[in-house]
């Protein structure tokens, strides 16, 4: 369930299903069972309706090299019934692209071609736009870019943004819900900050190493011991952080730091994966 407004992270491993479901979404693929809802209408029965405010980028987007900017939006656009000129000019500027439409879109960046591609999905100023792996091959500053471009959309355009990747740190940054997928089973959704707000622990730098890991090991509020690059990193919530300390200095050891940390999303993607690739 993707709700309106949200910037929806959709992740999974290779061969999960994500872009056969996002086919299936924009109409490409026809769904062996079940049924698909887009803005109160059901894609199967009402499919033009369902599919009118919705924008997409499915995969590597088409577009033409040796034209402009503005007539790639122009012949692109005349396929599914046009866009008048201050739509084209429109979309360019959202996408940071207005000084540019007028150039050969052979002499753009890769970040450059991907917004145009964005640009070309806002033209019939959709609810909903589909983008499927947008910062797939870009460097750094292209992927800044475009992540900026994405909080605009939703933010300041009020559009409903549903992504796959699989690059977690980007989607931590910008979904504020995501959906993890594996061999076409929906294995968890939710607000990115629930699913991690649990998932939190603390880094502990204490001497000698060996009578610290066997005093942490034996607390009963303390989940999990493993060594970490910074010390010995302790799954335990937060609020003990002055228990293990306490502990630890009634024990004998020296404690030089605790630092609290979160679960990032790529670890918390790999914990469910494993087990449901074991299985």
């Amino acid at each position: 369930e993707v709700g309106r407004g949200d910037v929806f992270g959709f992740l999974g491993p290779n061969g999960a299903g994500k872009s056969t479901t996002m086919r299936m979404f924009t109409g490409l693929v026809r769904p062996d069972a079940g049924s698909i809802e887009i803005l109160g209408y059901d894609l199967r029965r009402r499919h033009n309706q369902a599919l009118a405010r919705v924008g997409a980028i499915v995969e590597a987007p088409a577009l033409y090299p040796h034209l402009s900017a503005a007539r790639n939006l122009e012949v692109l656009s005349s396929l599914s019934g046009g866009a008048p000129r201050e739509r084209r000019e429109e979309v360019l500027r959202l996408v940071g692209l207005e000084g540019r439409g007028g150039d050969r879109v052979k002499t753009y960046s890769h970040g450059m071609k991907q917004r145009l591609a964005i640009a070309r999905a806002l033209l019939p100023h959709p609810e909903v736009i589909l983008l499927d792996e947008p910062t797939n091959g870009l460097d750094p500053g292209g992927m800044v870019e475009v992540r900026e471009l994405i909080r605009h959309l939703a933010r300041q355009e009020g559009i409903t943004v549903f992504l796959s990747s699989h690059l977690l740190a980007e989607v931590e940054q910008v979904c504020n819900r995501v959906a993890v997928i594996d061999k076409g089973r929906v294995l968890v959704q939710g607000e990115v900050g629930e699913l991690l707000r649990e998932r939190v622990f603390l880094r502990v730098r204490a001497e000698p190493v060996e009578r610290a890991r066997e005093i942490l090991a034996g607390l009963e509020w303390v989940r999990q011991v493993a060594d970490d690059a910074q010390g010995l990193r302790v799954d335990t919530p937060e609020e003990h952080a002055a228990d293990v300390n306490a502990a630890l200095v009634a024990g004998g050891c020296r404690v030089s730091a605790l630092i609290p940390g979160r679960q990032s999303l790529e670890e918390f993607f790999m914990g469910l994966i494993r087990p449901a690739e074991a299985a």
